[in-house]
């Protein structure tokens, strides 16, 4: 029997006795059509890899072992194991994980769980606390991935799908599409979820660049002269650097800009990925690096 309707959670919930823990940010998703939302979204089929973050009570684990040739689930809380283990038991196309995502060497585990099969997805309804964190790890680790397709906060994958000029796009928005290119799904109300978070959740697409989206040398930096772009929205993007630079720096700074054909008094909100790969090379090569 499926799991992801309300009687059936409340029944295994009930039964094995247990008792969320708002710490881990646990909330059950309780309603099919999107769980199939989010694995068509994935593209699966019997010769790829899916992994799954936070499965819970395998709700989506279910779904994912029916279109994915492997799955592995990682799941932090060791009392949902044996839960697991007891709803996905015919399901042999199926590792459960006990662990922390942030910690598990993800690399050792690809080659170990998904070495036969032809490309990997992480598919999954991410905690809302710890969003970020696993999204970066992810994408920084550079591993074999097609697509990542999450439940996350709606506000939050809002900003990771922005454009340049909007009030969502921020240093979150270039993070992501550096090294993917994102796609809004669906948005989720709160209402479908055991017990209900406080706000609506949305399925974003991650499909995965073959090569960044800007050519930097220096990808630390890059990212650096981001943030540093954003410290204070209201501010302009020559105000901004020019705190992380040092004051001293601000007549050439001003010259920086201009030669990359960017206005000083434009905010870091309205400068596209190219734009920022353009300033953090003029950055180096007139050795500002803050």
């Amino acid at each position: 029997m499926d799991v992801a309707t309300p009687r059936r959670t409340k029944e295994i919930i009930e039964r094995h006795g247990f008792s969320f823990k708002k710490s881990l940010g646990q909330n059950f998703l309780i309603d099919p059509n999107i769980l199939n939302k989010i694995v068509a979204a994935a593209g699966l089929d019997a010769t790829k890899g899916a992994l799954e973050i936070g499965p819970g009570i395998g709700a989506l684990t279910q779904q994912l072992a029916r279109e994915a040739g492997k799955v592995a689930a990682v799941e932090i809380d060791r009392r949902l194991i044996p839960i697991l283990q007891e709803v996905l038991e015919a399901d042999e196309n199926v590792r459960i994980v006990h662990g922390d995502v942030l910690e598990i060497d993800l690399q050792a585990l690809f080659k170990e769980q998904f070495g036969e099969v032809s490309g990997v997805s992480v598919v999954a309804n991410l905690p809302y606390y710890v969003t970020t964190p696993i999204l970066m790890k992810l994408l920084e680790e550079r591993l074999p991935l097609e697509n990542i397709v999450v439940m996350i906060q709606k506000e939050v994958a809002e900003r990771m799908a922005a454009n340049p000029g909007t009030k969502a796009y921020g240093s979150l928005s270039v993070a992501v599409q550096y090294y993917a290119v994102p796609e809004l799904v669906c948005i989720v109300p709160h209402t479908v979820f055991i017990p209900q978070p406080n706000v609506d959740s949305a399925v974003i697409k991650l499909a995965m660049r073959d090569k960044p989206a800007v050519d930097v040398a220096d990808e630390d930096f890059f990212f650096r002269t981001v943030q540093a772009s954003f410290a204070q929205r209201r501010k302009t993007i020559h105000n901004n650097l020019s705190s992380w630079l040092g004051k001293d720096k601000r007549e050439e700074l001003t010259r920086i800009l201009e030669s990359t054909g960017i206005d000083p008094v434009r905010r870091g909100e309205t400068l596209s990925l190219q734009e920022y790969a353009s300033l953090t090379a003029a950055l180096e090569t007139h050795g500002l690096k803050g």
